[in-house]
């Protein structure tokens, strides 16, 4: 199987130094696709099937970067770390799979909570 990472322009290993120590080295792994965009998210899941583990960013754009929008009323018109989230929760109930292991090593403390709740209230209510 394989592991896949979100983001537009880290690596898996550049994360080792900012998550908690409980998780950090799984990013020390070797086996990681990286994806830069929801399309390559898309694209990579439909054709390879689910990941063992996806890390994700929110921010996949540079609109995203500018903390001034890391708002929970903003509308972003580039597709985010949480639109691929989405994807995802309507892939695996579309197909009857289980959700993959995920961690969210975004920066953005707005994104990577959305991301979380959309992932762990859907693993909540699938069981």
């Amino acid at each position: 199987m394989y592991n896949l990472f979100l983001d537009d322009i880290r690596q898996p290993m550049t994360c080792y130094n900012y998550m908690p120590a409980s998780i950090k080295d799984v990013y020390s792994l070797e086996k990681w696709v990286i994806v830069r965009d929801y399309d390559d998210f898309v694209k990579v899941i439909t054709e390879k099937g689910l990941p063992d583990l996806i890390s994700f960013d929110h921010d996949l754009a540079d609109i995203h970067y500018n903390p001034e929008t890391w708002t929970e009323s903003f509308v972003y018109k580039e597709k985010t770390g949480k639109d691929c989230a989405q994807w995802l929760v309507d892939y695996c109930l579309d197909n009857e799979l289980p959700l993959p292991q995920y961690i969210v090593h975004s920066m953005n403390p707005v994104g990577k909570k959305n991301i979380l709740s959309l992932l762990n209230n859907f693993k909540a209510h699938i069981k």
